[in-house]
């Protein structure tokens, strides 16, 4: 691993500590600049979860608040 690459490895880390994981993945970056397929991918696969979780919320709520 490059030093490039380790210092936004770190930088990942860092935002993620200081902002969450939920703001750092879908708010800050989408972060190209790490060069990681599987990083990527579980990336996607928690924002997809994430926006899965929040329409079930809103579905259930509308059904039994409306």
């Amino acid at each position: 691993m490059t030093d490039e690459e380790l210092e936004n490895w770190k930088s990942l880390w860092y935002r993620i500590n200081e902002e969450g994981i939920d703001y750092t993945f879908n708010c800050y970056s989408n972060w190209n600049e790490i060069k990681d397929e599987y990083f990527h991918k579980l990336r996607n696969d928690y924002l997809n979860a994430s926006k899965n979780m929040k329409k079930y919320i809103s579905d259930v709520l509308k059904e039994n608040v409306e």
